[in-house]
């Protein structure tokens, strides 16, 4: 009996059977669940491990492990301990954590001009970025030129040539002072005076503004000239389509520059190596974290001190990271909201 017909009786594997009463139909309805129903069922083919990818995963998981993973937890323990880098790493405990914040007034000290070094030189930075991408938003000539132009600091500005310049302008005698004489003023020499150090390396990290101009311009170009167009038409000034067009809409942005912009703060380092000639001078006036930390580990050969350094600025990045990202629900606008 065919199992199309009415009343059939399809017996399945088991002894079992099973009942199927069809309306007679000739409808493409009827045959399309008579076909649906018993249609054999295929096997499916056993999961196969994917080795191939596995293997193309190999070299990122070396170096995951090797390179990253592995360093963190040995200097996480070292920081637990008593370690010159020649002899074996004594437990010591939190020993190294408590002279950090009691009996060392140069931690405290790198401390502070790293913290005064990030809020005005974080500011300065992604100001003076966001006004040369407005400048370079509008319809100028040679535009790919401009933007290489001022693209070009922020390629070089974490070279040890562009910190041995900056030297060389703000020294005594060096350019800046040349054209300040010209004006019959009398400047001091801005490296070697510890009112001014700190500053000249704030104006440096400023100057390199490259990297976030870029971003922000990509930003600037997405926003809809209808906006612009429809603000225009009811009379809103320059300014007021700035702030209520231009900032909202690059609000995300302006928070990437800004996280990514504290994080490599509070990691510079070369600038000023280079102009305190490694000492972080005048009296310890361009003293960074990450100089004193290499001044511990690599001159004071005092590696389980630097390693217990090294994990709070960790913390410290961890925290602005977090405290930026709480804060910016209320403050950055994205496309579906």
């Amino acid at each position: 009996m065919r199992p199309d017909t009415p009343g059939a009786e399809v017996r399945r594997a088991g002894g079992r059977t099973l009942r199927v009463a069809l309306e007679h139909t000739s409808g493409r309805n009827g045959s399309l669940f008579a076909g649906t129903l018993f249609r054999p069922r295929r096997r499916r083919r056993a999961a196969r491990p994917q080795y191939a990818a596995y293997l193309f995963l190999l070299p990122w998981f070396g170096g995951l492990f090797i390179l990253t993973a592995g360093p963190l937890a040995a200097s996480l323990y070292l920081s637990f301990t008593d370690f010159d880098l020649l002899g074996s790493p004594t437990w010591i405990g939190l020993t190294n954590y408590i002279d950090l914040f009691t009996y060392d007034p140069r931690y405290l000290g790198a401390f502070k001009v790293t913290f005064i070094y990030v809020f005005l030189g974080v500011p300065l930075h992604l100001a003076f970025a966001l006004l040369v991408a407005i400048l370079l938003n509008q319809k100028v000539r040679a535009l790919g030129l401009f933007r290489g132009i001022y693209y070009l600091p922020s390629l070089l500005g974490g070279s040890v040539a562009v910190a041995v310049m900056w030297r060389q302008l703000f020294g005594d005698g060096g350019v800046v002072n040349q054209f300040i004489g010209l004006f019959g003023v009398d400047a001091p020499n801005w490296i070697s005076n510890p009112r001014y150090a700190l500053y000249t390396l704030i104006l440096l990290h400023a100057w390199q503004f490259g990297s976030a101009m870029v971003i922000f311009l990509a930003g600037l170009k997405q926003v809809p000239q209808e906006l612009y167009d429809a603000a225009e038409i009811d009379g809103a000034s320059r300014w007021k389509r700035f702030r209520h067009i231009t900032l909202p809409m690059i609000t995300p942005v302006i928070f990437f520059n800004l996280v990514m912009g504290i994080i490599h703060s509070f990691q510079a380092f070369t600038s000023a190596y280079i102009v305190s000639g490694g000492t972080g001078g005048p009296s310890d006036s361009t003293l960074f974290y990450t100089l004193y930390l290499y001044q511990e580990g690599f001159t004071s050969f005092h590696m389980g001190y630097a390693s217990a350094m090294a994990w709070i600025l960790l913390l410290v990045i961890a925290f602005f990271t977090a405290i930026n990202f709480a804060l910016s629900r209320r403050w950055v606008f994205y496309g579906d909201q």
